[in-house]
């Protein structure tokens, strides 16, 4: 029976984010009078939008508040430095994924034409190496992987990704804040496919991140814990702003567009907690503020390397950001890489959920 209750609710939070995370969008549109007959086509055509040019106040602005953000991470990161426990021999396969990483670092910047049609398919390769060479580091900083030591879960978080980057596919639909080149000549089916496969690298990279992480970041002392006083009023609150959010992107995409990257996050935490089970974010009540340090710093590190490597490959995307996409670090504006924060928090939740099933192992961040 316990299993079942475990399963039921984990279908029942699942269920209801799934709704809301797809019908809020679609709503908001409806009540701003956008055309949505485009948002289901396949494959995905982003909204070319009238867009604001760059704005040198709304700018200012974002370095402003972002500049806090930054700090505060930085300040917290400081807390919860910690030692790793010792320093074992880097296995010999990691050379092997080195080897493996740079070789397609190569083949996807260069595209000679002996690739043939694998010229189209270096990104998910690439990734392939990151994980593996991120695995490798995981044993000789803390003497265990997810590939060592979680090999279920690992696999696991591969289609589990896929189907999670697929619904940022869709919010772009509303947002159209980037697009992909090198991909027009595709066929739906093949389009599929090419998105899916590396699609299903980003929970494994973000995730494997926050493991290697750990090694050098860990519970601070005496920092202060977090404990509201009223659990569920906070999770309707959440809730309800979560919800708002997903109208906003819907509705007013030219205000609304960074709203996507933290709306999905509230609205599966706010779910959470007003199910009466624990969020990821509970051990936040006994101080632990590296369980949102540590998976920040790792979307940003991964935001780093998609950046990096997308910026000479093809297929790649572009941006297009209304009020700041001026100033880029490859084809990133600035101050977008402040999104990977609080998307590589969304991936750790959602990797947590896996975990939540049953027969998966515990939880690698909490290790």
């Amino acid at each position: 029976m316990n299993r079942r209750k475990i399963i039921g609710g984990w279908l029942l939070i699942s269920v209801a984010a799934a709704v809301l995370a797809l019908g809020l969008p679609l709503l908001g549109a409806f009540l701003g009078g956008r055309d949505v007959s485009g948002v289901l086509a396949f494959p995905p055509r982003p909204p070319v939008l009238a867009l604001p040019g760059f704005s040198p106040a709304w700018f200012g602005f974002g370095v402003a508040v972002e500049g806090v953000v930054y700090a505060v991470l930085g300040w917290l990161l400081w807390r919860c430095r910690r030692r790793p426990s010792g320093v074992r021999p880097f296995p010999r396969w990691g050379w092997a994924a080195l080897l493996w990483l740079m070789v397609w670092w190569a083949l996807a910047w260069t595209r000679p034409a002996w690739l043939g049609p694998l010229r189209d398919w270096t990104f998910t390769p690439l990734w392939l190496g990151y994980v593996a060479v991120v695995d490798a580091l995981c044993v000789r900083w803390r003497g265990w992987s997810l590939a060592t030591r979680r090999p279920a879960f690992l696999l696991g978080l591969f289609p589990l990704s896929a189907v999670f980057w697929w619904y940022f596919e869709y919010l772009n639909r509303f947002v159209g804040n980037w697009r992909y080149l090198g991909v027009e000549h595709l066929s739906p089916w093949r389009y599929f496919w090419h998105a899916t496969l590396p699609f299903s690298t980003v929970l494994p990279a973000v995730v494997s991140t926050v493991v290697l992480l750990g090694a050098f970041f860990g519970p601070p002392r005496r920092l202060m814990p977090l404990r509201p006083a009223h659990p569920r009023r906070w999770g309707w609150g959440g809730l309800v702003l979560a919800g708002l959010a997903l109208v906003g992107v819907g509705a007013w995409p030219q205000w609304c567009f960074p709203l996507v990257w933290v709306a999905p996050l509230g609205l599966i935490v706010s779910l959470q907690v007003l199910s009466g089970r624990r969020s990821y974010f509970h051990p936040l009540a006994r101080g632990h503020w590296e369980v949102v340090a540590v998976p920040a710093l790792a979307g940003l590190v991964c935001g780093f390397f998609w950046e990096l490597w997308n910026v000479w490959s093809l297929p790649k995307w572009v941006y297009v950001v209304p009020w700041v996409g001026a100033f880029k670090l490859f084809e990133m504006p600035l101050l977008g890489y402040a999104g990977y924060l609080p998307f590589g928090l969304e991936c750790i939740v959602v990797a947590v959920r896996l975990r939540r099933l049953p027969l998966m192992p515990d939880s690698p961040a909490g290790e």
